[in-house]
């Protein structure tokens, strides 16, 4: 019995053409919250995020003219 490499060709074809049909996952919103524990001025994220980490938020980062603590969550 003979090989058809066209069947072959043809599911692959099938399979590549579908990956563009695939539902890529978006982005989630990114809620803020000014910080209630962070004390002085906000000079390094690290620092901030690990105050919001404390108060059970995801992350935070220093914002703003006045450089305050704002808590990150995925909201």
């Amino acid at each position: 019995m003979e090989r058809k490499p066209l069947g072959f060709f043809l599911l692959l074809l099938i399979v590549l053409a579908s990956q563009d049909q695939m539902i890529m996952p978006s982005e989630a919103r990114v809620c803020e919250s000014k910080s209630h524990k962070f004390q002085g001025p906000c000079v390094r994220d690290n620092n901030c995020g690990l105050v919001c980490k404390n108060e059970g938020f995801t992350g935070g980062k220093c914002r703003g003219f006045r450089r305050r603590c704002f808590c990150t969550k995925i909201c």
